[in-house]
């Protein structure tokens, strides 16, 4: 993976790194929001909520237009498809590794059985 896109992969898992900013994502998901309409469940300040915002924006997850006074923000899902895609490429290993540990289980399993009967 080039320089590039590892520092830009590097600062979507910051930005999600944070439970406030993943609440504020989730939040997004279902429509923009502006950053009082953001602030309502937490008990945080305009201020601090806009921080989480611009790091949001900074990783592009976020992006806010400008509509006379309202500045919605919406959610920008490509930074998290690379994460997607990115995860991806390990699932062939983890799913091997979890039929190996199935396999084992059940070899395990059979071997109880078994002394179980004999006694």
């Amino acid at each position: 993976m080039p320089v590039i896109e590892e520092v830009r992969l590097s600062g979507t898992f910051a930005a999600l790194a944070n439970l406030t900013r993943r609440a504020i994502l989730a939040r997004l998901a279902e429509g923009e929001a502006n950053v009082n309409e953001l602030a309502e469940p937490f008990d945080l300040t305009l201020p601090t909520i806009s921080k989480h915002i611009k790091v949001l924006e900074g990783a592009g997850l976020v992006v806010r237009s400008h509509r006379a006074q309202y500045r919605p923000c919406t959610l920008e899902p490509s930074p998290l498809e690379e994460i997607s895609s990115w995860a991806e490429q390990y699932r062939p290993v983890w799913e091997a590794r979890v039929d190996r540990m199935n396999g084992y289980v059940t070899h395990l399993m059979k071997q109880r059985r078994t002394a179980d009967n004999d006694d």
